[in-house]
């Protein structure tokens, strides 16, 4: 899944081979199209693309229309679809979108919001359409949307999965995670995972593991023994996140609040912890719980960026 930060990275990357490139913004829809409002594609004039703008529909002729605009060096708006002029180019739901495309767009500006989303700092990237481009801070009331003649796209850290256990259900939501093109981390005593890139070993419930939470950044425990938890759940509860769950049935977890408010956890923290966890009631196997846990955590990324403006 092609991301804001995969679709600057390529754009940052294209340009350092020295190719001309063409940054485009899907600023209206119309209708039922695939994709939504503030979506990202990026366009070489070598005559590739990165990201999608209708699922597959036109991508290749909108890369064209890219490419045209590069050669003109002109910014312009342009609608694909239902009252559009360029009647070859449809799209079989029947919905229109309208296209910002921005050729060369600057390089500083793109490289201040990689540099944002690494650090997991949200940001406003304002597409003008006389083809200016600029970063800006992201308070809690930035929104995507037109402000006159500028396009202000918020954009928000990807999603991050932190998970914590060991066994096949961490194996598999690791590998789910990271195909979905969520970055991915785990931390755990099982040592053969533990070996695994982005992977920190776990030797006791208390070591010292770096367990730093976003509001973008979701922690899941699968552990067996549950004895784990507890010191991890009081360093994460206190943080902003985005959500946090524990593998287990209804009892186990009415145990895990005993535990933790004899650890001295307080209950309001607690109480946010999900549990049991997934959309799949009593999913038993691997892969189906993470494919439960996974679609849980999707949900709240997209209910959370939903609530900070984007559409």
């Amino acid at each position: 899944m092609a991301t804001p930060l995969t679709v600057l990275s390529y754009l940052q990357n294209a340009a350092g081979r020295g190719e001309r490139t063409a940054l485009i913004v899907l600023t209206a829809v119309e209708g039922g199209a695939a994709r939504g409002t503030g979506t990202l594609m990026g366009v070489s004039e070598a005559g590739d693309w990165c990201g999608s703008l209708s699922g597959g529909c036109t991508e290749a002729a909108i890369a064209g229309e890219a490419r045209r605009v590069i050669a003109g060096s002109k910014a312009e708006v342009l609608r694909i679809g239902a009252g559009s002029p360029l009647i070859d180019i449809r799209l079989p739901c029947g919905s229109g979108i309208d296209l910002l495309i921005v050729p060369q767009p600057d390089s500083a500006a793109i490289a201040e919001a990689v540099e944002s989303l690494d650090v997991r700092q949200p940001a406003i990237l304002a597409a003008g359409t006389d083809g200016a481009l600029a970063l800006h801070a992201a308070d809690a009331e930035a929104r995507t949307g037109w402000h006159d003649a500028t396009f202000h796209l918020r954009l928000d850290p990807p999603l991050r999965l932190v998970i914590a256990g060991h066994g096949e259900e961490v194996e598999a939501l690791a590998r789910q995670t990271g195909a979905w093109g969520a970055l991915v981390e785990v931390i755990t005593p099982d040592e053969r995972l533990a070996s695994q890139p982005r992977a920190t070993p776990l030797k006791t419930p208390t070591s010292p593991v770096p367990l730093d939470l976003d509001p973008w950044t979701a922690l899941v425990l699968l552990f067996h023994d549950h004895d784990w938890e507890v010191p991890l759940l009081a360093r994460a509860l206190p943080q902003d996140s985005l959500w946090i769950g524990a593998m287990g049935s209804r009892a186990t977890h009415a145990r895990r609040l005993v535990a933790l408010a004899e650890a001295g956890v307080p209950a309001d923290q607690a109480a946010a912890i999900h549990g049991p966890i997934g959309l799949i009631p009593s999913a038993r196997d691997p892969e189906t719980l993470a494919l439960s846990v996974l679609a849980e955590v999707v949900a709240a990324y997209g209910a959370r960026r939903s609530s900070q403006g984007f559409p």
